[in-house]
């Protein structure tokens, strides 16, 4: 069995995608991993699909079904054959060292299912990338309580993760009816009920931005923070709608 299959889906993505694929091609080469790229093209209406196409390494598959978790489901389909599947999203940038940090903590803990880890939002201003480092100082709280004092599952960021294949299919896979917010929360509670689900400030993932700074950062968070418990404690989100947003 391969190493590693990064899943990408990408949502008319024309602006960001291909800045998300030099960096993820640049990582391969520079870790030497043996590593291949799926970019999930999902009902896009724009260039997303050609873009991706143009990279020769890029693997591209459709999945008209509109929706995050149908194209993650989709990407993982695609990656049979191989033992970790990389979650990114296409707006994120991998930063140099990304792969070493995953190969070296799944080598070194065999027990270990799944890993995470914040972002770093590369287009935001100082004063809001200071409010989101005050969340993730909560978010490494929570994510002690619900893994190690509660064990009720743990903590993943949605677009910086990577799972052992074999875990996520002894789960069940992945919950089509979960739309958007809480499908990383889904993952890690499911999984941490078959192994170690890490989250570490090691593994960081540059990512856009926008999101939180359109929708504000105290909502967006408050929004994720809400689907959080309602996952954990409920086992479905409690927000059903979401909104699209792309660089104007």
């Amino acid at each position: 069995m391969r190493k590693l299959a990064f899943v990408i889906p990408a949502y008319n993505e024309e602006a960001l995608i291909g800045k998300c694929l030099e960096s993820v091609v640049a990582e391969i080469a520079r870790s030497g991993a043996d590593a291949e790229i799926i970019v999930v093209n999902n009902a896009s209406t724009d260039r997303t699909g050609e873009i991706a196409r143009s990279f020769p390494t890029v693997r591209v598959v459709d999945e008209p079904k509109k929706g995050l978790v149908n194209a993650r489901d989709a990407g993982f389909a695609a990656s049979q054959g191989f033992e970790l599947i990389a979650n990114i999203d296409s707006d994120t940038i991998v930063p140099p060292g990304w792969l070493d940090t995953v190969l070296t903590e799944f080598s070194r803990d065999p027990k270990l299912v799944c890993l995470s880890g914040p972002y770093v939002y590369y287009d935001m201003s100082a004063w809001s990338r200071f409010l989101v480092s005050m969340f993730y100082g909560l978010t490494w709280l929570i994510y002690v309580i619900n893994r190690y004092v509660l064990r009720v599952g743990s903590v993943v960021q949605g677009g910086n993760f990577v799972f052992k294949r074999a875990a996520w299919e002894q789960v069940g896979g992945y919950d089509r009816t979960i739309q958007f917010f809480g499908e990383d929360t889904d993952v890690a509670v499911r999984l941490s009920k078959v192994g170690g689900v890490k989250w570490t400030f090691a593994l960081k993932m540059k990512t856009s931005g926008r999101r939180l700074e359109k929708e504000g950062v105290f909502r967006t968070a408050g929004t994720y923070t809400l689907n959080f418990f309602w996952v954990t404690f409920r086992g479905k989100p409690a927000t059903k709608e979401y909104t699209d947003i792309r660089p104007d």
